[in-house]
């Protein structure tokens, strides 16, 4: 069987949980990988047969989108250029998280495809959101559009959404509470973030910042650059994680029983509607950096929030079912 799996390769979640599946995919034939868009920090250790310019945002540093650097980095001749040449018809299966030239190659082509990802999950009306309707409800639907939909959540608000991949690496690290606390706020600069946390005295941050590309000390802050062992052993070891509205991350930390706060991105439905969703279970959730952080971070900090979920190993029984309904026989 000849498999694609198209990523999404903007934020760090969609390759994460690629790290996870990849190796699965690859014991029921030859799989080829493409991933477009160009804000990961992290990458797969497999080599790739496409890696396309594709469409993605670019993030700010004071909470949300740089528009003007998303513009200038928009490319959408090459798109439909990319669109129009893909080879898909030589694939039995095609994978898809939230990957739009795959997709939308797929549509022009008609070839059915599978969404894999977080983000399908926002096809069922139970899966928590704003009350107010957003035009990013369009987006889930036709950035990416696909004929059959498996998705992931924080819990199962439909029969096709299940709970997060937590990747073999996060289930098998060794955790403990050495007492400092983990900080990933991609859209904020670090030098933003030292004029807030520089107050916060009573423990040690560690703030891993897209914005610096060396490791710096400020009194009881370290700033470093995104790695993603460097990340995952601070988290391992952390009291708790201050992050994005991003989804696997949370939920990573939450796997490991940490603390978690969350402030979603300025402008950005999709994070919104992922700390509505974390806020159900308890996680707290700050708006916006303001003259009132501090103190909410300082609250945090001193409570002893203790939340459990249930993220059990599924992915490879996923995987395994995908092939299985989806895959064509040669």
């Amino acid at each position: 069987m000849k498999i694609l799996f198209a990523i999404q390769g903007t934020g760090n979640g969609h390759i994460s949980r690629a790290r996870e599946i990849v190796p699965l995919l690859q014991q029921y034939g030859q799989l080829d990988l493409l991933i477009s868009g160009t804000q990961a920090d992290v990458s797969l250790s497999q080599p790739l047969t496409y890696q396309l310019h594709g469409f993605s945002f670019v993030f700010g540093k004071k909470g949300g989108v740089d528009y003007w650097k998303t513009y200038k980095t928009m490319n959408l001749r090459q798109l439909l250029r990319d669109v129009r040449s893909l080879p898909l018809k030589q694939y039995d299966l095609i994978i898809n998280d939230f990957e739009p030239v795959s997709a939308w190659a797929c549509q022009l082509q008609k070839l059915e495809s599978v969404a894999l990802s977080h983000q399908c999950a926002f096809i069922s009306k139970n899966t928590p959101r704003p009350k107010n309707w957003n035009y990013a409800e369009w987006l889930f639907k036709h950035y990416a559009p696909a004929t059959h939909h498996v998705g992931f959540h924080f819990e199962r608000y439909a029969g096709f959404i299940h709970t997060p991949v937590i990747r073999s690496e996060i289930r098998q690290m060794e955790t403990q509470n050495l007492g400092h606390y983990t900080v990933y706020l991609p859209a904020y600069s670090d030098q933003l973030l030292l004029q807030y946390f520089r107050h916060i005295k009573e423990v040690s941050w560690h703030i891993f910042s897209k914005h610096t590309k060396t490791a710096y000390r400020q009194e009881n802050i370290l700033v470093k650059p995104i790695q993603n062992e460097a990340f995952n052993q601070s988290l391992a070891t952390s009291a708790g994680l201050l992050t994005g509205g991003g989804f696997e991350g949370p939920a990573e930390a939450l796997f490991m029983g940490k603390k978690v706060m969350m402030i979603p991105m300025k402008g950005q439905y999709e994070q919104q509607c992922n700390a509505i969703a974390a806020a159900k279970l308890g996680v707290p959730v700050v708006e916006k950096i303001d003259g009132n952080f501090v103190q909410q971070v300082k609250q945090w900090v001193s409570s002893n929030q203790k939340i459990e979920v249930n993220f059990p190993d599924e992915t490879a029984q996923i995987v395994s079912q995908i092939v299985s309904r989806y895959g064509k026989a040669r």
